[in-house]
């Protein structure tokens, strides 16, 4: 597969973060269903994974 940029992958990664972090604190406040609030940390996790595994995390020289 193809690598992704650094800048792409730090992108990735805080955007799964944040969708995350949206949808706990959602879920904390207003009554969400469980598909609504599985659906949400699933797309976070995918983000995270997808820039671990195809982004370009090393540093330069």
């Amino acid at each position: 597969m193809k690598t992704i940029t650094k800048k792409k992958t730090l992108i990735l990664l805080s955007i799964g973060i944040f969708m995350i972090a949206v949808s706990q604190t959602l879920s904390h406040y207003i009554h969400l269903t469980d598909l609504g609030k599985g659906s949400t940390i699933g797309i976070g996790i995918g983000l995270l994974l997808t820039a671990l595994f195809f982004g370009n995390l090393k540093t330069r020289k």
